[in-house]
């Protein structure tokens, strides 16, 4: 058990309550450990903390544009790293025809984020159809293929060496945000039933040491007739997540969690109602995560904290970089002109510091940092 040095104590002016009743005139930023599960404190500034004039260094925030992005190959072990380290490899890959063989990863749980498409995936534990807006969980080792019925277009999260499991929800139950029972797994039916075939060759190309190895049958492996146990591929929507919320005051991005793995988590930003209490921050709060680096993918609607952020971008903050709302944003915030929010994203928050691929550097938008200045 950590004990860490705590003496909660106050000085000057201050709000009493983080992220509620400012000191007129100025602007909060936290700063804490474990990301907002440990102790912290809280700075009221009369400056934004992000208004710089000027950023240089390997520090700053950046913004991919993965709608650029055009090279994809016909298999998921084709699509470029974007972001990486030990743990953690996040990839965009876009396909629009039937894979003519399967994959097997043997690195780690995959997470697939379907941002665009539908259509059907092919897996040890049967056949489940899916859409925009789904997460699938792939545990390490099963095999699986695609076949969409539209182009599809997915963000591929690899937990390597780990497995994803569900947060723990602490006060407010296991059923909350979602319950458990939304989670959809695979069927044994007709459409896996006719997939099968013992008279063609099948490849199975798995990824190990982020190596590939080609391993080829005589038949269709995905030939079982049935199976049992408490594993399995699962999905769930975006539309069946039911998020935290409370009027009076805003809550970390931490209570949007979704998923859990060795060394980083997964939160997803679904529409929900702005704070309503006159005094409550209406946007996310300026903070220093200092122990992770913290990843966003945009998926649909108006990303209310953003200026000029579009579906399909990523953007990318270090840790070590103070960072919050954008000034427009900000504005905005203040004058309560957002009743609620209608944006669907994709946090990923890394222990460890992330590797910048050559795929992301080719579609990056590099005027990103200056989006903070102050506008003349």
């Amino acid at each position: 058990m950590k004990k860490w040095i705590s003496f909660p104590h106050r000085a000057g002016r201050h709000s009493r309550q983080a992220h509620v009743d400012l000191p007129d005139g100025t602007y909060e930023r936290e700063m804490g450990k474990e990301g907002f599960f440990g102790p912290a404190a809280h700075f009221y500034h009369t400056h934004i903390p992000t208004g710089w004039s000027d950023f240089q260094g390997p520090l700053r925030p950046h913004a991919f544009d993965t709608n650029l992005l055009s090279e994809f190959g016909g298999s998921p072990w084709d699509a470029e790293q974007l972001l990486g380290n030990a743990h953690l490899r996040l990839r965009i890959w876009k396909t629009d025809r039937d894979m003519d063989h399967l994959v097997r990863n043997a690195d780690g749980d995959d997470l697939l984020f379907v941002h665009h498409g539908q259509g059907d995936l092919y897996c040890d534990f049967g056949h489940l159809a899916y859409e925009a807006g789904d997460y699938i969980v792939i545990p390490r080792g099963c095999m699986w293929r695609l076949a969409p019925a539209q182009k599809t277009e997915l963000l591929m999260v690899e937990a390597t060496g780990s497995h994803y499991q569900l947060p723990d929800k602490g006060l407010v139950g296991p059923h909350a945000i979602f319950d458990p029972a939304m989670l959809d797994i695979p069927a044994l039916d007709d459409a896996f039933e006719t997939q099968r075939s013992d008279n063609e060759n099948w490849r199975v190309v798995v990824k190990a040491r982020q190596q590939l190895s080609t391993i080829t049958y005589p038949f269709n492996p995905l030939d079982a007739v049935g199976w049992k146990g408490d594993l399995s591929v699962v999905r769930v929507n975006v539309r069946d997540i039911r998020p935290l919320m409370s009027h009076r005051y805003h809550l970390p991005p931490s209570a949007h969690t979704t998923f859990v793995a060795g060394r980083f988590v997964v939160c997803t930003f679904a529409p929900r109602p702005i704070e309503s209490d006159p005094g409550a921050l209406k946007v996310p709060f300026y903070h220093n995560n200092d122990d992770y680096d913290e990843v966003i993918f945009y998926h649909r609607g108006n990303f209310f904290s953003r200026d000029n952020i579009e579906e399909g971008m990523i953007t990318y903050h270090p840790f070590g970089f103070t960072h919050g709302p954008h000034p427009k944003a900000f504005e905005a915030g203040k004058k309560a002109a957002l009743k609620e929010t209608d944006e669907i994203a994709v946090m990923i928050d890394s222990r460890d510091a992330l590797d910048i691929g050559a795929a992301a550097e080719r579609v990056e938008n590099n005027d990103y940092v200056n989006s903070w200045k102050p506008k003349d």
